[in-house]
């Protein structure tokens, strides 16, 4: 805004702050300066990077990212405020490139007369690739001070052009304790508070109901205040109780998105609950995201991975088990076969890890890539035709199972290419593997030396 309607909204006219009272509880509590921020000490506290920043009127163009209703739109209008620029918002969904030229205009006469223009894009994640390069000019030459608010990772959504002329901050989720600051504050505020609207009538929260909010509303200040105002509306005695509380939560949607960073964030946080062998872990996290409305043959998938590349042979039964739960919930499906899952994720967590098949496969691949032409060597070819025996296909091999071990010593790689990909870990069942590779050494060993009786071949 300019210093003029600055002045305004602080001598009591209507101004980016101030809400009339038929606007939503979030709304008219909306802080009016950074002392009202609450749950982003992190980078408004005395001495952070963005509060010394703004208090200098400096802040340049910023990037705040952050879950819903932790105060993105809050944090881009007090910045407004103290570099005296004018607000200016711009939807990322409804709004062109036609818009950004006629704001572009309006900032070119502003600058003229000495004013800034502070362009608030919210969920700027949606800016197309033309809408960003058209913002790109202005916000590298001062033009515009660009504030963008995003719930995405804005390293996948933000082009990298227009990500590197901003400073990125990050916003927290509200813990409970900020949470409950909010909620009495919208009590106790006569003129903007929850009172305010119903007539000034005697209204009550109690203890045990703040403190259920506070933790049910995931972090959300913007939820939080929705569902106390319609609390406040049950309470027609005068007071909220728990059980108010819970009717205006009904039913709780978690905080998930199945397309977002969410979704990487809770398989990953699952797959190293596994890895770390705490079933406790893998069963939260596997709630998580069942009741945030995940595809679970998604995560089947990833259980089934995690069988392969974190417990191996190890416990050879793990793939089993795995695949097993998949096929019971495609069988099932919800809410039974989620059991299945639940079933599966504690035996995973609770076998004996080995991801030594894993680097087996790896360095098998790279010695293909690396030797991509290495030959068969003749004693392991196929010789279905009397040419390719007279070429000495098949000539010298040893065949296995008429050996009194059942094992004969010979070598199955080319001459280029050596060993070992796969060494047994020192746990479960590649114990047992361990013990019948050494075995086999030790009948290698012994068929090299003088005086040896020969294997026999399968033509014997």
């Amino acid at each position: 805004m300019s210093r003029g309607s600055d002045r305004r909204a602080d001598h009591g006219a209507p101004g980016l702050f101030e809400r009339p009272l038929q606007a939503p509880l979030a709304s008219r509590l909306r802080p009016r300066s950074l002392n009202e921020v609450v749950g982003q000490d992190a980078i408004l506290g005395a001495g952070k990077p963005l509060r010394v920043a703004m208090e200098r009127g400096e802040t340049g163009s910023i990037l705040l990212w952050g879950p819903p209703g932790t105060g993105k739109t809050t944090i881009a209008r007090l910045v407004a405020r103290h570099v005296a620029g004018e607000f200016v918002p711009f939807s990322a969904v409804t709004d062109g490139v036609a818009r950004i030229r006629e704001i572009v205009g309006d900032a070119e006469k502003r600058r003229v007369l000495g004013s800034r223009t502070v362009l608030f894009v919210d969920e700027i994640h949606r800016f197309n690739r033309g809408q960003q390069d058209a913002l790109l000019p202005h916000v590298e030459s001062g033009l515009l001070t660009l504030i963008g608010a995003t719930t995405e990772n804005p390293s996948f959504e933000i082009n990298g052009a227009l990500l590197s002329r901003m400073r990125v901050f990050v916003l927290q989720p509200l813990d409970a304790a900020a949470i409950a600051t909010l909620l009495e504050r919208a009590m106790a505020d006569t003129e903007r508070g929850v009172s305010a609207a119903l007539d000034g009538a005697p209204l009550r929260l109690d203890v045990a109901a703040r403190d259920l909010l506070a933790e049910q509303v995931d972090g959300d200040a913007r939820r939080a205040l929705t569902v106390l105002e319609a609390a406040a509306v049950l309470a027609t005695d005068g007071v909220i109780t728990s059980e108010i509380a819970t009717a205006a939560l009904q039913m709780r949607v978690p905080s998930y998105d199945k397309s977002g960073e969410q979704h990487y964030n809770l398989i990953s946080a699952y797959h190293k609950a596994l890895r770390g062998s705490d079933p406790q872990g893998a069963l939260y996290w596997l709630a998580r995201m069942i009741r945030g409305g995940e595809d679970p043959l998604f995560i089947a998938r990833r259980t089934v991975r995690f069988a392969s590349e974190d417990v191996g042979l190890a416990d050879p039964r793990a793939l089993e088990v795995a695949l097993a739960a998949r096929d019971a919930y495609h069988f099932l499906g919800s809410p039974e076969g989620e059991l299945a899952l639940a079933e599966a994720a504690v035996y995973l967590a609770t076998a004996p890890k080995s991801n030594r098949v894993y680097v087996a496969w790896k360095a098998a691949q790279a010695a293909a890539d690396a030797t991509p032409a290495a030959p068969v060597p003749l004693h392991i070819r196929n010789a279905p035709t009397g040419l390719m025996k007279e070429l000495g296909y098949g000539a010298g091999y040893q065949y296995a199972h008429d050996a009194p071990e059942g094992y004969t010593p010979q070598d199955y790689l080319p001459d280029e290419v050596r060993g070992p990909f796969y060494t047994p870990g020192a746990f479960g069942f590649e114990k047992e593997i361990e013990k019948r590779l050494a075995w086999w050494r030790a009948l290698k060993d012994r068929s090299t030396q003088p005086g040896a009786d020969a294997p026999r071949t399968e033509n014997d």
